[in-house]
């Protein structure tokens, strides 16, 4: 994949950049892999925005991913590369020797017309799914189980790639694009590789109606808002926060305090904590 310019014929242009796709090989998808997606807009059950700064956005369709890889033993080509507009990677459309089509993650480097496997006696190649347990020390996967056929439910973003590191007992250690190392049950499965797409991380979008077309609605400020709207609001003029440190509008601590549950069972599996980020939001000390 490559990154894409634009003469500066306007402010958008100017800044944005684009994919230039040359990886894809198909335009429309496979039509027994699709289904209507409802696009909740951030609204519960009786309507109420429970999730803010969501909504519109370009109609998609939703392919369906074969997370599990779950047909041992029977050898897949890649037919196709495309385009997926409910994530940052791209997928694979393969075609199964007993007849069967299905989606996969597209790992970086896989070519149309590979063979790939999945299966406990599959060898160590790129797009290949086997248990943890059957992976030498160092290789590098995505697609990770957590529980064993469940499907793979982390390292599955563009570019995301975790790495084995040790293998004791009934666990694999892992170490994760957050920097976080953590045990996996040996038994879970994995797809050698990376995930493709890798240069997603440096598009711009360059103006907000491409933002807009992603389903995300503009972000205010808590500062700028009425006192019945966010701890932050009110006062003449730029006035300070007024209180100890930044909350958040329900009044919890932000930027710092730990949310995660002190008693989480799988507290226990994680041997290093993720390092920590010194990104902050668009709205810098104001959430």
């Amino acid at each position: 994949m490559g990154v894409r310019s634009y003469r500066p014929y306007t402010p958008g242009t100017r800044q944005g950049t684009v994919s230039d796709f040359a990886e894809i090989t198909r335009s429309e998808p496979e039509k027994s892999l699709v289904k209507h997606k409802h696009r909740h807009k951030g609204r519960n059950n009786r309507g109420v925005i429970t999730s803010r700064r969501r909504g519109g956005g370009h109609k998609r369709l939703y392919r369906i991913i074969d997370f599990r890889r779950d047909k041992h033993n029977i050898p897949a080509k890649v037919a196709a590369i495309e385009y997926d507009p409910n994530r940052n990677a791209r997928i694979a459309l393969v075609y199964y020797q007993d007849g069967e089509k299905r989606y996969i993650l597209h790992p970086a480097g896989l070519k149309v017309g590979t063979t790939i496997l999945s299966g406990p006696d599959s060898p160590i190649e790129i797009g290949n799914a086997l248990p943890l347990k059957n992976m030498p020390l160092g290789t590098n996967v995505h697609n990770v189980e957590l529980v064993q056929g469940r499907g793979g439910q982390i390292v599955r973003a563009a570019g995301a790639t975790a790495q084995v590191v040790a293998k004791e007992g009934n666990y694999v250690t892992l170490k994760l694009p957050s920097g976080e190392v953590r045990m996996v049950r040996r038994e879970c499965y994995a797809t050698i590789g990376q995930v493709g797409n890798i240069e997603d991380r440096n598009l711009s979008l360059g103006k907000a109606g491409r933002t807009r077309h992603q389903g995300r609605r503009p972000q205010v400020r808590g500062s700028v808002m009425n006192p019945v709207d966010h701890p932050h609001g009110g006062g003449e003029g730029r006035a300070p926060i007024g209180r100890s440190g930044p909350v958040t509008p329900w009044g919890k601590p932000a930027l710092g305090a730990k949310t995660r549950k002190r008693n989480k069972k799988s507290n226990s599996l994680i041997v290093r904590r993720r390092r920590k980020s010194s990104k902050r939001g668009r709205g810098g000390r104001d959430s």
